[in-house]
């Protein structure tokens, strides 16, 4: 008697969560009398079960930490470099994340933020001397990784002035223009950007550049045009490259912004990296003088040890945009209730998260080996441009499907995950597209050239 008194007192147990009308309208349907003679005959197992899912076990369940990851990679680091990156992390999501889609989506760049940014003192972070750090390029990596996982625009901006524009001086240039520009590139005091493509040329910069030099008694005279030139409409300089008319040869300049004959207009209506302050420069016989030239770019091949030195830069920052998509759509589905219960608990959901984790982990252990080959100086341009194809590729298939598990909120720029599906598409084309990059891998692995 006494246990059948305890099963339905524990059946009235249950019933406290459940108000007047509720039971009111529970007993028109439902016999009450047979429902507390049901409770009785429960044995001890099948009351402990219903009581734990009216219930519940009394604890908040803590969700597994949101990390795109997924095999720990960062552990490989130093504790000195590991510090390093989630400092630049912090910065990111402090200083950078709450004002970038405003920025955007309003095509203008935040000034405010490179005075923060030279406080760091990290552009042109795997130089020797001149104030840079000297850091690996596997730090390089993760750094553009970083960047790119709150806002690939910043990472872009960060990339031109640190890789291309500081990467060409450091390279090509003499120990004077080293000391001039390098540490006071290195603080942002001077912001620099990389003159290359052309409105007719891009894929066939090699041998096609239609921007000229000549050597004359005041100088070297620069006539032609650049496009798509990042930082170009606030840059205090800019390294151009132009073809020689008396040699044929490709020469590397540093030319000022406050140069005659000099001009550039901002490239308007673009739908990726709009943060990005593109330009379209104009040079009418621009003279230059003798001191500004590059002494160490005499040859498209000075030109393309700058671009092999970046390129394994622009992999890592596909694999950044991709794990900011895949690490916002996570947050985002384990938050949308559909149904009564979170959309990450359905089946469909979960197999997306799982492949988009999939291409990010493979991305990811394919860049950090790229950057150890760099480190060890064995980096040929076929490893960077199959790291450029494949994470590009994969970046696209991570923020299509970031965007759909998130239905029609992932085209709203607070998920954030519509910036990064646009800004996909840049990466995808620049530091040369799919085809020429593809091209360059043909060329190793099968011995014969596919170029026209």
């Amino acid at each position: 008697m006494s246990n059948t008194f305890t099963k339905i007192k524990e059946a009235f147990r249950l019933l406290k969560h459940i108000d007047f009308d509720q039971l009111s309208k529970i007993s028109q349907k439902v016999d009450l009398v047979k429902v507390m003679d049901g409770f009785s005959k429960l044995d001890d197992n099948q009351l402990k079960g219903l009581l734990k899912m009216m219930d519940g076990d009394g604890k908040k369940k803590e969700l597994p930490p949101i990390n795109g990851d997924f095999y720990e990679l960062s552990d490989r680091l130093s504790a000195e470099d590991r510090a390093l990156q989630l400092r630049i992390r912090q910065f990111m999501e402090q200083e950078v994340k709450p004002l970038v889609n405003k920025y955007w989506l309003h095509d203008e760049f935040p000034f405010e933020l490179i005075p923060k940014f030279g406080e760091l003192g990290l552009a042109g972070i795997t130089y020797n001397g001149y104030g840079c750090p000297n850091k690996s390029f596997l730090m390089e990596g993760v750094l553009a990784m970083e960047m790119a996982r709150v806002d690939a625009s910043i990472a872009t901006f960060f990339g031109v002035q640190s890789g291309l524009a500081m990467g060409s001086i450091y390279l090509c240039g003499s120990e004077e223009q080293k000391q001039e520009w390098l540490p006071q590139m290195n603080k942002m005091q001077k912001i620099g950007a990389f003159g290359l493509t052309e409105p007719e040329v891009g894929s066939g910069a090699a041998g096609g550049l239609t921007t000229t030099c000549k050597r004359t008694a005041e100088g070297w005279v620069l006539n032609g045009q650049k496009k798509w030139i990042g930082n170009a409409t606030f840059a205090d300089l800019i390294v151009i490259w132009a073809r020689d008319l008396d040699d044929g040869q490709v020469k590397g300049f540093i030319l000022k912004k406050d140069t005659p004959g000099f001009s550039v207009e901002k490239i308007k209506g673009k739908m990726a990296l709009r943060i990005v302050q593109n330009g379209l420069i104009t040079l009418k016989d621009c003279v230059i003088e003798e001191k500004d030239r590059l002494p160490h770019a005499n040859s498209f091949k000075d030109t393309a040890n700058v671009l092999r030195m970046t390129r394994a830069g622009v992999a890592w920052m596909a694999v950044g945009c991709a794990r900011g998509a895949y690490e916002s759509a996570l947050d985002y589905t384990r938050k949308r209730k559909q149904f009564g219960k979170p959309i990450a608990s359905f089946q469909l959901i979960q197999n997306h998260l799982v492949e988009m984790l999939s291409n990010l982990t493979a991305m990811q252990t394919l860049v950090f080996r790229l950057s150890e080959l760099q480190d060890a100086g064995q980096l040929k341009d076929e490893h960077a441009s199959l790291a450029k194809v494949f994470c590009s590729l994969r970046t696209r298939d991570i923020v299509g499907q970031a965007r759909e598990v998130m239905g029609g909120n992932g085209i709203l720029l607070e998920h954030d995950v519509a910036r990064f599906v646009a800004d996909a598409e840049a990466i995808y084309s620049y530091e040369g597209t799919k085809e020429i990059n593809s091209l360059i891998v043909g060329r190793a692995i099968t011995g014969m050239s596919a170029f026209v």
